[in-house]
């Protein structure tokens, strides 16, 4: 069903913004999301399905679970009972209009939101069985780990970016000449040792955007995490940094969970193994990245990904 109404179109970015707010127009969530079965692509992706599935192979066990998550700003409810499995070797992308509650999903994997003040939280989290909840807040940011939208290097040397998080979690400051094998390990992963081996003391901050990006999911990597977050770590970056950026992304997915969000459909499709639409903070729907694109299962995931509205 859809109305035509007037409702505060929650943002992750602004929780609490005052105003008026904007019409929109509201699709009335009368469901519960579609679980989308294997997916089943048309002959003439056929091809292309079987090469993705070959070239990445079966996603390993879980290694997070949300179940009946919900988020809460003061009595908006920007994220609603949202029930999901993030994988090992696999990719989640969040996709779905601004203000639907991607980041906010995102940011609550790691404890972030409650850093909002007025946020709360329902539902369970579990990182290898484990609630959340648990665990100390430093120890879940570390197995946990994040990527923001846009570049955040710390203003010190490039080594110094990548060691910092090394540093923070040793109870002793390790030396340059401990850390230096874990800060290369972590600079080649993230495909920039090549670029910056001879450089490592310079100032991160005369990297280029798209260099700066790396660095920081080298920073992010660094602790070998089990899952790493990114909030669009491509809407600052030109075309081909967003190429490079993919392709790490592909890479990384060998050693880790990854969850993104990303405004870019065309992106969710080259990068996602499976993709969770939102909509107004309900999960319509979660599958496959072909069943979601091809043949999406609710109404409402097909006009999204047509181009109906967005």
């Amino acid at each position: 069903m859809i109305t035509d109404d007037r409702t505060t179109d929650v943002s992750t970015e602004t929780p609490g913004a005052s105003g008026p707010p904007p019409p929109i127009r509201r699709i009335v969530v009368d469901a519960p999301p579609t679980i989308a079965p294997a997916a089943h692509a048309p002959a003439g992706h056929a091809a292309t399905s079987a090469a993705r599935a070959h070239a990445r192979g079966e996603p390993g066990p879980e290694r997070m679970a949300l179940d009946g998550l919900s988020v809460f700003y003061g009595d908006n409810e920007a994220v609603k009972s949202v029930s999901l499995s993030i994988r090992l070797g696999e990719v989640l992308a969040l996709i779905g209009p601004s203000g639907c509650g991607k980041t906010t999903l995102l940011r609550t994997l790691n404890r972030l939101t409650e850093l909002t003040p007025g946020a709360r939280r329902g539902g369970t989290i579990l990182l290898d069985g484990i609630d959340v909840d648990d665990l100390e807040v430093t120890t879940l940011r570390r197995r946990v780990s994040m990527v923001f939208q846009q570049p955040n290097p710390f203003p010190m040397s490039i080594f110094d970016n990548v060691a910092y998080a090394l540093r923070e979690q040793a109870r002793k400051r390790p030396g340059r000449s401990v850390v230096a094998p874990l800060v290369e390990d972590a600079l080649r992963r993230a495909g920039l040792w090549d670029e910056v081996k001879d450089k490592l003391d310079d100032p991160a901050l005369r990297l280029s955007g798209g260099q700066q990006q790396r660095l920081c999911i080298a920073r992010a990597i660094a602790t070998r995490p089990e899952v790493l977050l990114m909030d669009e770590p491509c809407s600052a970056l030109d075309p081909r940094s967003t190429q490079v950026i993919e392709q790490l992304i592909g890479e990384l997915r060998e050693d880790l969970a990854i969850v993104i969000v990303t405004h870019n459909m065309q992106q969710a499709r080259r990068v996602g193994d499976k993709v969770a639409f939102m909509y107004l903070g309900d999960l319509v729907e979660y599958g496959p990245a072909e069943q979601i694109f091809e043949a999406p299962q609710a109404q409402r995931t097909r006009d999204y990904v047509r181009g109906a509205f967005g």
